[in-house]
């Protein structure tokens, strides 16, 4: 069912859908907060990756796991 959404008539349509929902003069607040947890899942994901000694870019460990 979710890939029938994936086309570019579904994404349009999904577009009006949230311009309805949350009008036009709220957009750039709800592309500024999406930015901003999106950074903020960021610098969890490399202080977490800090914490256990995995490289933060998705990069191979060298070392082995027993």
């Amino acid at each position: 069912m979710l890939a029938n959404i994936a086309g570019p008539d579904g994404l349009i349509i999904l577009l009006v859908i949230v311009v309805v929902l949350f009008g036009s003069t709220q957009l750039p607040k709800l592309a500024r907060s999406l930015g901003a947890a999106q950074n903020e899942f960021k610098k969890g994901l490399a202080e977490g990756a800090a914490d256990h000694g995995a490289p933060a870019a998705g990069g191979t460990s060298t070392t082995k796991e027993s």
